[in-house]
């Protein structure tokens, strides 16, 4: 016969994790990740936030002509960049959300 779980365990279990969770939101959120496109001739750079916080342009790319090839590259290095903070964040917090099979025996 399975042994029921003990309440005081998984809530205890519980905040523990919740804990654990935030701290890494908070370590996340402090961390920089980086997107380039056109070779690198646009960068973008996001918080774990992912807020964005730079961008650089290399004026080689400016060409007032055509400048939605220009905005594309700022899209592509911004998504790039966020892609990034957001793989980073699953898997800080898949990494802790694994045991939440454990809480329950």
């Amino acid at each position: 016969m399975k042994r029921q779980p003990d309440m005081r365990q998984i809530l205890q279990q519980a905040q523990k994790m919740q804990e654990e969770l935030a701290r890494a939101q908070e370590e996340l959120s402090s961390r920089r990740f980086e997107g380039s496109a056109g070779g690198g001739l646009v960068k973008a750079v996001v918080t774990g936030g992912p807020e964005l916080v730079e961008v650089a342009i290399d004026p080689s790319v400016v060409d007032p002509d055509d400048i939605a090839t220009l905005e594309d590259l700022v899209v592509a290095a911004v998504r790039q960049a966020i892609d990034a903070a957001v793989k980073a964040a699953g898997d800080e917090i898949g990494g802790l959300t694994g045991g939440l099979g454990g809480l329950l025996g």
